[in-house]
């Protein structure tokens, strides 16, 4: 059995993310939302009372399956030191489509957020703070896995802003001079 809430608020919150990315974050109100999601705008304030629900609920579904991800980059990676780092370096390099396509609806929710009120990333910031958690008890000599964090980080944030891109053979020797750090454990 289908549970129609389920899958009405899934649908809100991908319209939701949608209209963010495609048309931005003043686009995004309750009315366009419940039109582009299918349901009326009673259907949408029974999951969603308000635009900050509205921004609270995408942040929560993105810190959720941030979250995931990095757990299962983790759990993908041989246990010993380091594997938190080599985790955000797979997570960063490995799957370009993938992690683009999470950039660029994280980028979006983001910056919604960051518009309405700053305070909504607190869900965010915690997995951020669970990530830099298992980075500093990684086994990695001391600023190694932060500087792999910061460096990915990075990349997020350049593709986000159109900043800069960096081509193949640039991805390659970065990529290189992270995983050196790697073996600079102690």
């Amino acid at each position: 059995m289908v549970d129609s809430h389920a899958d009405s608020r899934t649908r809100i919150l991908d319209a939701a993310e949608a209209i963010v990315q495609s048309r931005g974050v003043p686009a995004l109100t309750l009315e366009a939302a419940a039109r582009d999601a299918g349901i009326s705008k009673g259907g949408l304030l029974y999951h969603f009372a308000s635009k900050e629900a509205l921004l609270s609920g995408m942040l929560g579904r993105l810190a959720t399956a941030m979250q995931a991800d990095f757990a299962a980059a983790v759990a993908a990676q041989p246990e010993g030191a380091g594997r938190a780092a080599r985790a955000m370096l797979a997570w960063a390099f490995n799957e370009p489509i993938a992690a683009c396509e999470l950039q660029d609806r994280a980028a979006a929710v983001f910056l919604a957020a960051f518009h309405h009120d700053p305070v909504l990333l607190d869900p965010v910031r915690a997995v951020f703070a669970g990530m830099r958690a298992a980075i500093a008890t990684d086994g990695l000599a001391p600023g190694a896995g932060q500087a792999i964090m910061c460096a990915t980080d990075g990349l997020f944030m350049g593709h986000v802003f159109g900043l800069y891109t960096l081509d193949r053979a640039e991805l390659t020797d970065l990529r290189a001079a992270l995983e050196r750090l790697l073996e600079t454990s102690p």
